[in-house]
């Protein structure tokens, strides 16, 4: 196989297989209506083709293509959580927003300590490893998720009919793909800790004190600096003119996404939580105005485009070798993640919450793992040394594979069940 890029026949292939992908891009969503297939399936399935094709195809594998992977992710997720945080109508509030606290502050790292232990048990990682697989599995992917969160902002003449589920899920993974970032240091610092001979004690009090309290809180202040900073731009600059709201541009978007991000990882944040917080705070302002669903709309076909380049890699990856080192030990815990670990945490972090419990049930078993889970190991694989990283690799594509089927075939039919009962109209 060749680098990405290199061979001028595998260039022509990557454009058909682009040029099928659009296409399919365009009419998934109606394909999808039998309600058993998901875009991200048909992206993937597109991928996994092209890569058994008997034709030259660039190497996609992580292994030469760490950084390219890192940087694609990277970007689909920033895009993603702004849209995200712009789709959310309610405001933040510590009742308002209480199942949201609840899967964060409870699932996710017990999701995290469960994969971890097995991962170390059952895999036989190192602690440093089982950790990091952990962390990379933790988020409810904000990228893959989309038909099991909220929809469009509402507008100016349109009540807010979010029902807890979706609500819950949306805002989730919102917070979660940023808040997972202090675990994914634990195994880093486990793993140069390892690497130099030193214990646990050289660097679990400035984690606790930096990476897991301080980062977050500048993360936050910048999110709603930036926020409050752009919806004074749009919705209150001193000239009509000069308010992008009149113009009707939704790459504002992205350019909110971009600064709060790159300046909270500038000033030492954690950009992810950053970016989510500015879209919340500029969904806040204004918010019946018709411009947050332009912001959104704009917002969610950047995110297609990148989804897509993302998901075709990953097929092409799922057919050329991403997998030779599963092992029956690794996908038993892959499966058992999606199966019964999220599912149970989820369910049970929600009890005596909002909602019966037939929507908690549904709560925790879509959190759907996805394409934050790749760059998360692709950033850790490049800060520090994991002799299992192979392995790490099969695993994770496992689980996001097995949760692309799973979740992609089950929510649209299981999401319109629960529209109908809670709000009497599907999404």
């Amino acid at each position: 196989m060749t680098p990405v890029g290199v061979h001028p026949a595998a260039d022509d292939v990557v454009f058909l297989v682009t040029g099928v992908a659009l296409f399919l891009a365009g009419s998934l969503p109606l394909i999808a209506r039998c309600r058993v297939v998901s875009t991200a399936m048909g992206f993937v399935a597109v991928g996994v083709v092209a890569g058994l094709l008997p034709v030259p195809m660039p190497n996609v594998l992580p292994g030469p293509n760490e950084e390219l992977i890192e940087r694609l992710t990277e970007v689909t997720v920033i895009v993603a959580l702004m849209g995200v945080g712009l789709a959310i109508d309610r405001r933040p509030g510590w009742q308002s927003w209480s199942s949201t606290w609840r899967l964060l502050a409870v699932a996710m790292p017990l999701c995290i300590a469960a994969v971890a232990l097995l991962g170390w048990g059952l895999m036989g990682l190192t602690p440093a490893a089982a950790v990091l697989l952990g962390a990379v599995l933790a988020p409810t992917d904000p990228v893959l998720a989309a038909d099991v969160q909220v929809g469009a902002p509402a507008g100016e003449d349109e009540d807010e009919h979010e029902h807890e589920v979706r609500f819950a899920l949306t805002s989730e993974a919102g917070l979660n793909d940023g808040l997972a970032f202090p675990f994914v240091y634990v195994a880093i610092f486990l793993a140069g800790a390892h690497a130099a001979g030193d214990d646990v004690s050289s660097w679990i009090g400035r984690w606790l004190a930096w990476e897991l309290f301080g980062k977050v809180l500048i993360a936050v202040l910048v999110g709603v600096v930036v926020g409050r900073l752009t919806a004074r731009l749009v919705f209150g600059a001193p000239r009509p003119w000069l308010r992008l709201a009149e113009s009707s541009e939704g790459i504002i978007a992205l350019a909110a996404s971009f600064v709060g991000y790159g300046l909270a990882e500038a000033v030492g944040g954690w950009g992810f939580v950053a970016v989510f917080v500015t879209a919340v705070t500029i969904r806040g302002h204004e918010s019946r105005s018709g411009y947050h669903r332009e912001l959104h709309r704009f917002t969610h076909e950047v995110e297609r485009l990148l989804t897509l380049a993302a998901l075709l890699m990953f097929g092409v990856a799922c057919a050329t070798g991403i997998l030779d080192d599963l092992t029956w030990r690794g996908a038993l815990v892959a499966a058992l993640l999606v199966l019964v670990i999220r599912p149970v945490c989820g369910a049970l972090c929600l009890l005596g919450g909002h909602g019966p419990h037939r929507e908690r049930l549904v709560t925790g078993f879509f959190g759907v793992r996805g394409i934050g889970s790749f760059y998360y190991l692709a950033y850790a694989v490049g800060e520090a040394p994991f002799p299992e990283q192979d392995e790490l690799w099969s695993t994770v594509a496992a689980a996001v594979l097995f949760s692309v089927i799973l979740h992609g075939s089950t929510a649209r039919m299981v999401m319109d069940r629960l529209d109908w009962s809670v709000t009497g109209t599907p999404r």
